[in-house]
């Protein structure tokens, strides 16, 4: 498994066998798209955005009270008062 260092000014170098697996060149950019909490993927900038759509997954979200209520918290608000 490839490694890299982060260096003072918060660099790394790209092992090379990733960015040939990825044909990252100098000059190119790359995306780092959060999948979960604490976890990015790393890819190559190469394609339009709208071609990204999907491709990983749909991020979790935490189970909420209000999104579970028929009312909106205002209205339940205003009740309570």
């Amino acid at each position: 498994m490839p490694t890299a260092r982060v260096t003072r000014k918060g660099q790394i170098t790209i092992p090379f066998e990733v960015r040939n697996d990825l044909k990252i060149e100098a000059g190119d950019r790359v995306a780092f798209v959060l999948i979960a909490p604490g976890r990015y993927e790393f890819v190559a900038a190469t394609r339009n955005v709208q071609e990204l759509k999907g491709m990983f997954g749909k991020p979790q979200r935490p189970n909420s009270s209000i999104t579970s209520s028929s009312e909106s918290p205002i209205r339940q608000a205003a009740k309570a008062s």
